[in-house]
């Protein structure tokens, strides 16, 4: 299914332009604890779910998941609690079968952000290696040859989080510097060329989750400030002005995920709040207004540190 800007939007749904899955992988299970394989996929439209017969190939928190529409979902570099890896695994979306890259990251790394140019490629940005990175990513479709973008990030930054308008640019909000910090980064297609967003998020904030509507916005969501919060700031393109959502996550969270399913919603998954909580909770933003409900099927088992992705 290849995207088509002309139809995105309202109509989209009408059109037929909607998404097949979200992707959920990896992880936390508890606190600090015991990091997981599992991969759990949320059909749409009536979002029932599923866990992948395959894995990741290593149990491992801290990735980044990218996607090629129709063809492919890719999870990124993570730990596995002893060291920093720089695999990437390949689900392919026609049965959902894993393969691992040849040819990983460039560095490994985890706490990583990542965005797709569906049909064209995808990127791996910033990290811990172990120390914080700049580094971007890209690997190109359908070879998956991986190069690395002379424009990095505007300073080394980890727990950030990665969304996209498919044709038009990539875009890495939030993370963590020397400290917490607002910056978004854009990455314009083709060229890769980056620039950073006069109007950042509506507070410095790190671990992070986003999600978009192609075409129309960019959503990041929660975060740590200090403590953590259910905010979620709404990017809108072309303009990438921000505003922030009246209705918030249904619970202060952070170090989840998010995915999409485009013209129909949006979706916040997994995470920890701000005590020692590890959530399997999904909650999901309707397009266009932006209201919110939770699933009442979550993850399949409560888990932090995750990666998500989607066929959408």
């Amino acid at each position: 299914m290849a995207w088509n800007l002309g139809l995105l939007g309202a109509s989209s749904a009408a059109a037929g332009f909607v998404g097949v899955a979200g992707y959920v992988a990896g992880g936390e299970e508890t606190e600090n604890g015991s990091r997981t394989t599992t991969v759990d996929r949320f059909a749409f439209p009536d979002d029932t779910r599923s866990s992948l017969a395959t894995g990741l190939s290593t149990a491992r928190a801290e990735s980044a998941g990218f996607f090629d529409t129709s063809v492919a979902g890719y999870v990124a570099g993570g730990t596995d609690g002893s060291s920093e890896e720089a695999t990437v695994d390949k689900f392919a979306f026609s049965n959902d079968s894993r393969t691992t890259l040849a040819t990983g990251l460039s560095a490994a790394r985890r706490t990583l952000s990542a965005f797709s140019n569906p049909s064209v490629a995808g990127y791996a940005a910033g990290g811990q290696a172990p120390s914080r990175v700049s580094t971007v990513d890209k690997f190109t479709f359908p070879g998956d040859s991986r190069s690395t973008l002379a424009a990095t990030l505007s300073a080394a930054r980890f727990a950030s989080a990665g969304f996209s308008n498919p044709s038009v640019a990539g875009y890495v909000a939030g993370g963590q510097e020397a400290s917490r910090v607002s910056t978004v980064d854009k990455f314009a297609f083709p060229g890769d060329f980056r620039s950073t967003l006069g109007t950042g998020l509506s507070s410095t904030r790190r671990q992070l989750m986003a999600f978009a509507n192609p075409s129309v916005a960019g959503y990041v969501a929660g975060g740590d400030t200090g403590s953590v919060v259910d905010t979620v700031d709404k990017f809108a393109f072309p303009s990438d002005s921000r505003s922030t959502l009246g209705t918030g996550l249904s619970t202060v969270r952070r170090l989840g995920t998010g995915f999409a399913n485009p013209s129909i919603a949006g979706y916040v998954a997994g995470g920890g709040d701000d005590s020692t909580a590890v959530l399997s909770i999904v909650d999901k933003f309707a397009f266009p207004g932006d209201s919110r409900s939770s699933l009442a099927v979550g993850l399949s088992a409560p888990r932090r540190l995750v990666a998500g992705f989607e066929n959408a």
